[in-house]
């Protein structure tokens, strides 16, 4: 007979399936872009561009497109059943299919667009910088990564939510004040309409300087106490005071720049077995989606670790900060509830999947506190 509790056993399952949906992307993904320089599509796809656009500027753009398009038809079924269909299954979303596909076609014009960005600047490099642009492009893409955080919370949040500044006072007094203590600059404290979309609750300090906000999911209404919802904002500014945003930053130019020595150093080699010259050429594309893909395998289970002890001395702080351990202890039971997480994974999965430590583990710490 089992022990663990009807909602423990749908967590279970629910992850279960997440996690092979992850690595079944990933290996998709790797496998697609592999097919399309082996096949010789990727050069089609250049030639395409090529008479599609009227300067040759424009062709990287055009390709990209087609990239982008070729690959969603591709990968339509595992990305449909894994953000919709899984989520209704479990009961935790409440988006219909066109509120679905507008958000879709939302997130995939953003990330079209920075694409594009980020490959002006690469190809440019290329070819004015050829024994530089490793370590150039890696300090833009992180100056692009702090850029889009501080602008997020005005140009792409209200994309997807609603915003309105919170409407319990009393709650919201007791947000700032806490910022106050734990010395903390906020604008305000906003909720979203989260329970549009989805049953999850969420909260979040979102955005840096001037536009550095609380955000509170309207799906922690009438759930969550006052003294919960407190001890889970004292963990968001616990990072911001503990300085993590710096170190995760570092962690990234760190990361970023051996990816991108790599390129570097091991792509002649590569695009031989591509049939492929340069780096330069447009066709060559996938090749660095190859590595980005790969580097992100390699490096997430030490960004993982990261992340994870920057989440234990959050959460100690936190309690230090507010008094509040029992409200913790109690959150994170809600939490791990109502949005099925999976509370004592597998060492495994922890290693590859885990940014935060899991709720049982949390739990066990915040006790012995």
């Amino acid at each position: 007979m089992s022990c663990l509790s009807n909602n423990e056993e749908e967590a279970r399952r629910y992850s279960s399936i997440k996690y092979s949906l992850s690595v079944a992307e990933w290996c998709y993904a790797l496998a697609l872009l592999a097919v399309f320089l082996f096949s010789g599509l990727s050069a089609l796809l250049v030639k395409a561009a090529y008479s599609i656009s009227s300067s040759g500027w424009l062709a990287m753009p055009v390709y990209l497109l087609l990239v982008f398009f070729l690959y969603y038809i591709l990968n339509f079924p595992l990305n449909f059943y894994r953000t919709l269909l899984l989520e209704h299954q479990f009961k935790l979303s409440r988006q219909s299919m066109k509120d679905w596909f507008l958000d879709q076609l939302k997130a995939g014009v953003i990330s079209y667009f920075i694409s594009v960005v980020i490959l002006e600047v690469f190809y440019l490099l290329l070819s004015r910088q050829p024994e530089h642009w490793w370590w150039i492009i890696s300090l833009f893409w992180i100056f692009l990564s702090l850029v889009l955080a501080k602008l997020a919370p005005v140009l792409i949040i209200p994309l997807f939510f609603k915003y309105k500044k919170y409407s319990d006072e009393n709650i919201r007094r007791r947000i700032i004040k806490l910022a106050g203590k734990m010395d903390v600059k906020i604008l305000d404290v906003f909720e979203i309409d989260l329970s549009r979309k989805t049953a999850k609750g969420n909260a979040a300090l979102v955005g840096f300087g001037n536009t550095r906000r609380v955000i509170l999911g309207d799906t922690l209404k009438d759930k969550y106490s006052a003294d919960e919802i407190e001890v889970v904002l004292a963990h968001e500014f616990a990072h911001q005071k503990l300085g993590h945003l710096f170190k995760l930053v570092l962690s990234g130019v760190i990361t970023t720049v051996v990816c991108m020595f790599a390129i570097y150093k091991t792509s002649p080699y590569v695009l031989g077995f591509f049939h492929l010259q340069s780096l330069s050429q447009t066709a060559a594309m996938p090749v660095v989606f190859i590595y980005l893909l790969l580097a992100g395998a390699l490096f997430q289970p030490w960004e993982n670790f990261l992340s994870r002890r920057f989440e234990r001395q959050a959460d100690k702080l936190a309690i230090q900060s507010t008094g509040l351990k029992d409200a913790f202890v109690s959150t994170m039971e809600k939490l791990s509830g109502q949005n099925l997480s999976d509370r004592s994974p597998h060492p495994v999965i922890k290693f590859f999947f885990f940014d935060h430590p899991a709720i049982d583990e949390r739990i066990r710490s915040a006790r012995s506190f």
